[in-house]
């Protein structure tokens, strides 16, 4: 042994277990599980802060998604090129995202399972709505950290105008805990918030009338309301979706069975491969041929039916036997001040009021901060052009600028930073004209001043704010919902699968 090393023994268990621990937290907070408050995980966070910085904002050209990635693994996020790619390339498909946040230029995979294009061939730029999201950020509305070598400064969430956890859903996995969240339409969501800020009292059964259900990118039907229930009741629930079909009659008298939707993250490729195993295998009848007629203008696959078939018994084949009908299993985990929990949509909502409310008296704090620092300077201003001839001898009479500037202060009771403004003054704000426009601009503060400090006072007047915001953000982005909603449902029965026909039944005496 060298001299003056030590050994510590330690026991495996206590190492292992501690190691473990900080391993499992390490992918909970930071990684696996989106902030309750604006819905995102650290690298989404991160994809929008350095496009944002990047300036490839909705109304600018895109940039080359490999520039983005640079952008965002060298300044914050230090992991592989790919985990950055690949988050950002979900926030630009459309049927994976109810409401994307990335406008994708180039092949960024499609529903069949394809993959996207190499970042060096894509393009990319934020939506409108990730600019909501990042709206009043460099108002002192959140909190920065910095990032991982000290150098710059990251923000630990956005302030979001938008409640993005609820309309675009997430999943993730941890350790020891997974999370699993449907989209919902923004409109239902909006309208379940103001609901709850209008009435914070507000029923279970009332809210249901605001918010129905989720509504997934790619449409199909819910199928059975009790899941949805217990999700927005608990928190978890199991949801089935099924496939949006019709039946139609061919001119040769066949039919035919059309799926234009399929349930939300079913891949379409495999779904027909898999339907077409099971017809060679003997164990689908009924279907004579399946074609994907899918192009630009929708989803269209068609299944071709034999003489005999009935199209109502191989339907229901179809959604029993292949991914035309899934369930989604909701599970509502997201990170609360750090820590994972649990919860039904109306804690979910809540915690979007309280951020937005954190946010509205932050934003007010800093623009009352800054209209009383420009009225300072005003308040200099006016009084250098109501004793002008004095101050221009003074000015004249003094050595160095340094000179002028303390004879100003001491001589008209001015602060450091208005004796500055007043030498910095350019002789045409000394027209009649500019002197009213100073004169005005000062009376416009002083009201603006008023208003923040009452808005600070009165809780009232910020939930009008709050209100006002997303009344803004529900004219600019609200949608139908997509996806269908059939209330009742039962499990599949026997009969489902034979042919309703009239049929002549002959028992024996003997029965």
């Amino acid at each position: 042994m060298a001299i003056g090393e030590r050994i510590v023994k330690i026991s495996i268990d206590e190492e292992m277990r501690s190691s473990y621990i900080d391993y499992s937290m390490s992918v909970i907070v930071a990684r696996a599980l989106p902030d309750v408050r604006d819905g995102l995980k650290p690298v989404h966070r991160r994809v929008l802060f350095g496009m944002h910085e990047l300036g490839t904002s909705s109304g600018k050209a895109y940039k080359k998604s490999a520039r983005i990635v640079g952008e965002v693994l060298g300044k914050y996020h230090p992991h592989g090129d790919s985990s950055v790619y690949m988050a950002m390339v979900r926030m630009a498909q459309h049927w994976s995202m109810r409401y994307p946040l990335i406008d994708g230029q180039g092949n960024f995979g499609s529903v069949d399972g394809d993959s996207p294009a190499a970042m060096r061939y894509t393009e990319a730029r934020l939506t409108k709505m990730a600019e909501e999201i990042m709206a009043d950020l460099n108002k002192e509305t959140v909190d920065f950290q910095l990032n991982f070598d000290d150098t710059l400064e990251e923000p630990t969430v956005m302030p979001t105008r938008l409640p993005n956890l609820l309309i675009n859903g997430t999943s993730g996995i941890a350790v020891g805990m997974a999370t699993n969240m449907p989209p919902h339409n923004i409109t239902e969501v909006i309208n379940a918030t103001i609901a709850i800020i209008n009435n914070p009292d507000i029923e279970f059964e009332e809210l249901l009338q605001h918010i129905k259900a989720p509504d997934f990118p790619t449409g199909g039907i819910i199928y059975g309301y009790q899941g949805v229930r217990d999700a927005f009741e608990t928190g978890r629930g199991r949801i089935v979706l099924r496939g949006k079909a019709t039946i139609e009659t061919k001119a040769s008298g066949r039919e035919q069975i059309i799926i234009t939707e399929i349930p939300y993250l079913v891949n379409k490729a495999e779904m027909i491969i898999k339907t077409a195993e099971l017809i060679n295998d003997k164990k689908l009848d009924g279907i004579s041929n399946v074609n994907d007629e899918s192009d630009r203008k929708g989803m269209r696959i068609v299944y071709d039916l034999k003489r005999d078939a009935i199209a109502n018994v191989v339907l229901n084949k179809l959604y029993k036997m292949t991914p035309l009908q899934t369930s989604f299993s909701v599970n509502n985990i997201a990170l609360v001040a750090g820590r994972p929990k649990v919860m039904n949509v109306r804690q979910l909502i809540d915690l979007f009021i309280a951020h937005r409310h954190d946010v509205v008296v932050r934003r007010t704090e800093f623009e009352l901060k800054q209209a009383e620092k420009r009225a300072h300077i005003l308040e200099g201003l006016l009084i250098a052009l109501d004793n002008l001839d004095a101050i221009i001898a003074l000015i004249r009479a003094s050595k160095t600028p340094d000179d002028a500037k303390n004879a100003l202060i001491d001589s008209f009771k001015l602060s450091e930073i208005q004796a500055k403004a007043i030498l910095d003054l350019r002789l045409q704000k000394l027209t009649g004209l500019e002197r009213n426009k100073i004169k005005e601009e000062y009376e416009a503060l002083m009201t603006l001043i008023e208003e923040l400090k009452r808005i600070l006072e009165i809780k009232a007047l910020r939930m009008d704010i709050i209100r006002e915001e997303l009344e803004e953000v529900l004219e600019k982005y609200g949608d139908e919902r997509r996806t269908e909603i059939v209330y009742a449902s039962e499990e599949f029965n026997p009969e489902d699968f034979y042919a309703d026909e009239e049929m002549v039944i002959t028992i024996s005496h003997m029965g």
